[in-house]
């Protein structure tokens, strides 16, 4: 079976774009990423919710902390702020190097062999150059469980 039966198709992020606009786009799509392009399509980059959440979200001393911290903290109100403020800022700061990315022509088991070498749940899916989508864990579990099913 091929990639092109099961992609997700995504915006693309883009300089300039929000961090808010990144976060509706991987909350509509239900992807963890989007690629980085450039205005003629070409990938240069991807932009994650974690690390945008890690970088922006997240202090250090908390990560450390993180086994021992309890269910009340009165740091969140700080936290929640600065979340607010992250939302209308350009993702640019947020890029980091471009993620895998497979044909639609190739076989999931290739795209699943490749998330486990790269210890990642997704992949974007890329034919001559241009973003067409991308693959995640849960869509290649869906489909495999639908294997064999007579409907």
């Amino acid at each position: 079976m091929k990639l092109k039966r099961i992609l997700i198709p995504t915006k693309v992020a883009h300089q300039g774009m929000t961090v808010r606009e990144v976060f509706t786009e991987c909350g509509r799509a239900n992807i963890p990423a989007l690629p980085f392009c450039t205005k003629s399509g070409r990938i240069t980059g991807r932009v994650t919710l974690k690390n945008i959440m890690k970088i922006s979200c997240l202090p250090d001393y908390m990560v450390e902390s993180a086994r021992i911290l309890g269910e009340e903290m009165s740091c969140m109100a700080d936290v929640e702020a600065k979340a607010k403020r992250l939302l209308d800022t350009p993702v640019d700061a947020y890029v980091q190097e471009p993620a895998l990315s497979l044909s639609s022509e190739a076989p999931i088991i290739k795209a699943l062999a490749l998330m486990e070498q790269n210890d990642t749940s997704y992949l974007f899916v890329v034919d001559d150059g241009e973003y067409q989508a991308a693959v995640t864990i849960q869509c290649l579990a869906k489909m495999l469980s639908q294997l064999g099913r007579v409907e």
